[in-house]
């Protein structure tokens, strides 16, 4: 069965001075601010789109390579991924970059990087990134 799970921003000024907050309403754990500054420039306290793209990527990362490792039979004890999602302004995001640690009683290290780079490429949101179809509802308040 499908799963949705849903997010909003509220956004108040222009581009270059206004802010917003993006609020987790599926999970109901917090409200953050955002800025454009906090996200061509420093965080100074706030998050972005990249930050939350690569904590999704991180986790689903994770998930999906714990799956490999489980189903060849050596299930990771734990595994440490940190993805650095990098903004080009002007351009838009212009890559991520993948760093994993995993503690794999049993495995040797190619058998490791095998199943991180079937991770890499199996990963839901290492296939959306790869390019999705993106479908838009607009409309002015009444």
């Amino acid at each position: 069965m499908a799963t949705t799970r849903h997010a909003h921003t509220v956004w108040e000024g222009n581009l270059t001075e206004g802010t917003g907050t993006v609020t987790l309403d599926s999970s109901g754990i917090g409200s953050y601010p955002v800025s454009w500054p906090a996200r061509a420039e420093e965080p100074g306290g706030k998050t972005s789109p990249e930050e939350l793209i690569a904590a999704a990527h991180s986790s689903c990362f994770s998930m999906f390579l714990s799956a490999v490792l489980g189903k060849a039979g050596t299930p990771p004890t734990r595994l440490t991924t940190k993805a650095d999602v990098t903004l080009q302004p002007g351009t838009g995001i212009t890559g991520v970059h993948l760093t994993v640690e995993g503690e794999v009683p049993g495995l040797d290290e190619a058998a490791f990087v095998k199943a991180a780079e079937e991770a890499k490429a199996g990963c839901p949101v290492s296939q959306a990134l790869a390019g999705t179809e993106i479908t838009l509802t607009a409309r002015l308040a009444s």
